[in-house]
């Protein structure tokens, strides 16, 4: 009998997401040591963009005071990549857990696989930017088409946060299904926005009083015209159709429509925005009317149409019946159109968002590398 597998723990990003993964990372430390083949995962790195905590050692950190620790810590702030390179020395494989949504720790996954550190993340930067970074990292990763010294990379969360979206299309296409259609709501902001401002029921505020509210209960990025503009349904639906097989460049290399009046564009803070929003009201209520007198609603949507190549994110009408249309509060709804489920699709529904469900996929990816090593 061999002793107990040893898997070294990273976190990068501690706000929200990275707080609720420490302590479902607590939760799973202490499963996973009782099992009848035992893994201790320790926790060796806690880092922000201004700070880092590491057990240079390797001996864990302890998990529920690692945060204050981390506040208290005077350590100078070491270069991320001499970081990493410390941690490709450690005496045991290591788990990479990118909580940021950073662009240059995206662009830098490909070189961070090859060193053998697994990657387990919600940042949607690295699968959703260039096509050729896409590519890098499946080349790079030893769950795609690197070498088995490479690390893994696992990123369930970067769509639907803990919904089981990106595992379940895997699965569709490894075992051969025909994925025809994705269409669905892929933000949890849009999807509560839409709901108020057009219930199936009718009513709804006007459009920029329901941005406003949606603000104020947090529901949107600090600055609204960072949901409005449609950017994060656009990288989710690109990372969607990469994994289906459409080789799209970029966010911006199909249709996306902006809610952001032309007029608006140019406004210099999201608060002076949303005092000018209400002037445009009256573009979003003809949209409104004209729905209702068809009998519909009006969705903010995307979808990918594999058999066309064709993929884009904007509003859409559709009957009060429609699954699309009875969605309720910030929730997602992905509906999966292939040859074995036929005209009824595979639908995933639920949270969307939130650092607790967010978390969840984070925590589900690291079990599923923690099984692979």
């Amino acid at each position: 009998m061999s002793g107990p597998k040893q898997i070294f723990v990273a976190v990068v990003g501690v706000g929200g997401v990275g707080k609720a993964f420490l302590s479902q990372l607590d939760h799973i430390r202490q499963r996973l040591s009782k099992q009848p083949v035992p893994v201790n995962l320790s926790l060796v790195l806690v880092r922000r963009s201004t700070k880092q905590l590491f057990s240079r050692d390797f001996k864990p950190l302890d998990i529920s005071s690692a945060l204050s620790q981390l506040d208290q810590s005077s350590e100078p702030q070491q270069s991320f990549p001499a970081t990493l390179d410390e941690l490709a020395k450690a005496p045991g494989r290591v788990i990479l857990v990118d909580n940021t949504s950073d662009q240059t720790l995206a662009e830098s996954y490909p070189s961070i696989l090859s060193k053998g550190l697994s990657i387990v993340t919600p940042n949607k930067k690295a699968f959703s930017h260039t096509y050729d970074l896409w590519q890098q990292i499946q080349a790079a990763a030893a769950n795609g088409s690197g070498p088995a010294s490479a690390g893994h990379v696992y990123h369930e969360s970067t769509v639907g946060a803990g919904l089981p979206v990106l595992s379940t299309l895997n699965e569709l296409v490894e075992t051969g299904d025909k994925v025809t259609k994705i269409e669905g709501v892929f933000s949890g902001t849009m999807s509560f926005l839409f709901n108020a401002f057009m219930p199936v029921a009718g009513g709804g505020g006007s459009f920029a009083a329901e941005v406003t509210k949606a603000k104020n209960l947090g529901y949107t990025e600090p600055d609204p015209r960072d949901d409005l503009n449609g950017l994060d349904v656009a990288r989710k639906l690109t990372i969607l159709a990469r994994l289906a097989g459409l080789p799209v460049e970029s966010p911006t290399s199909f249709p996306v429509q902006s809610l952001i009046p032309a007029e608006l564009e140019s406004c210099s803070s999201g608060d002076e925005f949303l005092q000018r929003l209400p002037e445009f009201d009256s573009r979003m209520e003809e949209l409104k009317e004209s729905a209702r007198k068809e009998g519909k609603v009006v969705r903010f949507v995307g979808s990918i149409d594999v058999g066309k190549k064709e993929v884009k994110v904007g509003l859409e009408k559709f009957d009060a019946s429609h699954p699309i249309a009875a969605l309720k509060g910030s929730d997602n709804i992905i509906n999966f159109y292939t040859e074995r489920y036929g005209g009824n699709p595979l639908i995933i529904q639920g949270a969307g968002a939130g650092a607790e469900v967010t978390a969840m996929g984070v925590t589900g990816d690291l079990l599923k590398v923690v099984r692979s090593l």
